[in-house]
C-alpha cells in the first residue's frame, strides 16, 4: 500500500466490469477521484465478470437485447452517460474484455486506463460489446504506447486468466457492510445474490483499506460520498478537486463525455481540435489522435496479431 503524508497506508479497491453500465456512469466521479488521489494511494481494480462464461443463453436474444437496451437507457437517465443509439446484442461474456483489461495492466497504468476506456466505449458508444477475444483486442488497436502483440499474448496466457479468476472470486466475497446499503441513490449498491446462493459486489463498489479499517462505498455515489470515506481513512489524503483547461483535459484523458468535461474541466468548451462523436443521448469528445484509431469513428483498420 501507499503511505500517505500522515503515515496512513491506504489502498482503494474498485470492483468493476468493462461492460457494466453503472460503472460506465460512474466514470466522471471516479476519474476525478483518481486525479485528486494521484500518488497518494494504491488503486487496484478487481474485475467481477458480470457476464459469465457459464451463464445460460437467452431463449429470445432479440427480446433480451430490447430489454437490456431499455435498462441501459434508464441508467443513463440517472448518470447522463452516453449510450449507444443502437445496441446490437447483450454481451455474451465479460471474460474477453476482462482478460484484455487485466493484461493491459502489465504495460503500465496509462496504457491500462486507455484500454479499459476503449472496452467500455465498445458497448456504451459503439453498441458492439467487446465480448470475444478478437473484438476486445481490436478495441485497443492504435493506442499510443500499447504493444498489441504483447497484449494478445498476455490476455491468452494462463497467468492472466488466473488473475481474472482470482478477481472473480474476490468479488464474490463481499464484506458484510455491503449486504445492505443506504439509500439516497438510484443504485445504492447492496451486494447481489448469485445463482449459487452467495453474493457478489454490486458494481461499482469501492473499498478503502487503511490502518483505520475498511470502508465501503457501494453503488453509484456522489463525489462527496467517496471523499467522506477517504477522509475518514486518511485525513488530508485528498488534494483539491483537479480541473484542467479543455485542451489539456482532452490531451490527458483522450476521451470525455459531457458529464466528465463538466466535472473535470474549466473554461470554454469544446477545444478547437476536439472530434465530436454522436451517441444515443449526447456527444462523446475525442482527442484527434484518439479519433484516428478509435472504433467508434470507423477510421482505423486493425491489423492486430
Amino acid at each position: 500500500m501507499t503511505v500517505a503524508a500522515d503515515g496512513v497506508s491506504v489502498e482503494v479497491v474498485e470492483y468493476t466490469d468493462p461492460l457494466c453500465p453503472w460503472s460506465w456512469g460512474a466514470e466522471p466521479v471516479l476519474r476525478g477521484l483518481r486525479a485528486a488521489l494521484s500518488g497518494r494511494v494504491r488503486w487496484r481494480r478487481v474485475y467481477c465478470v458480470l457476464f459469465d462464461e457459464d451463464d445460460d443463453p437467452a431463449p429470445d436474444p432479440a427480446a433480451e437485447t430490447a430489454w437490456y437496451s431499455r435498462y441501459v437507457k434508464d441508467i443513463s437517465g440517472h448518470t447522463h452517460a452516453p449510450r449507444a443509439g443502437r445496441l446490437s446484442r447483450v454481451a455474451a461474456s465479460s471474460w474477453p474484455s476482462s482478460l484484455v483489461a487485466k493484461a493491459a495492466e502489465l504495460q503500465g497504468r496509462e496504457v491500462a486506463e486507455r484500454v479499459l476506456r476503449r472496452l467500455r466505449e465498445t458497448v456504451f458508444v459503439l453498441g458492439e460489446p467487446a465480448d470475444t477475444p478478437a473484438l476486445a483486442l481490436s478495441a485497443a488497436w492504435g493506442l499510443p504506447g500499447l504493444d498489441l502483440e504483447r497484449l494478445a499474448a498476455d490476455a491468452a496466457s494462463a497467468a492472466v486468466r488466473d488473475r481474472v479468476r482470482a478477481d472473480r472470486a474476490e468479488a464474490r466475497r463481499p464484506v458484510r457492510e455491503v449486504l445492505s446499503a443506504p439509500g439516497g441513490s438510484p443504485h445504492p449498491g447492496a451486494a447481489k445474490e448469485t445463482a449459487d446462493g452467495g453474493y457478489r459486489y454490486a458494481l461499482p463498489t469501492l473499498l478503502v483499506h487503511s490502518s483505520a479499517g475498511v470502508r465501503a462505498v457501494p453503488g453509484w455515489r456522489s463525489y462527496e460520498d467517496y471523499t467522506s470515506a477517504l477522509e475518514a481513512s486518511g485525513p488530508g489524503l485528498l488534494s483539491a478537486p483537479v480541473t484542467l483547461d479543455p485542451a489539456t483535459a482532452l490531451e490527458r484523458y483522450r476521451s470525455l463525455t459531457d458529464p466528465e468535461r463538466t466535472l473535470l474541466t474549466h473554461g470554454a468548451w469544446p477545444p478547437v481540435a476536439a472530434v465530436r462523436v454522436e451517441t444515443g443521448n449526447g456527444p462523446l469528445w475525442l482527442h484527434p489522435e484518439e479519433a484516428a484509431t478509435h472504433p467508434v469513428t470507423g477510421r482505423g483498420t486493425p491489423t492486430g496479431p
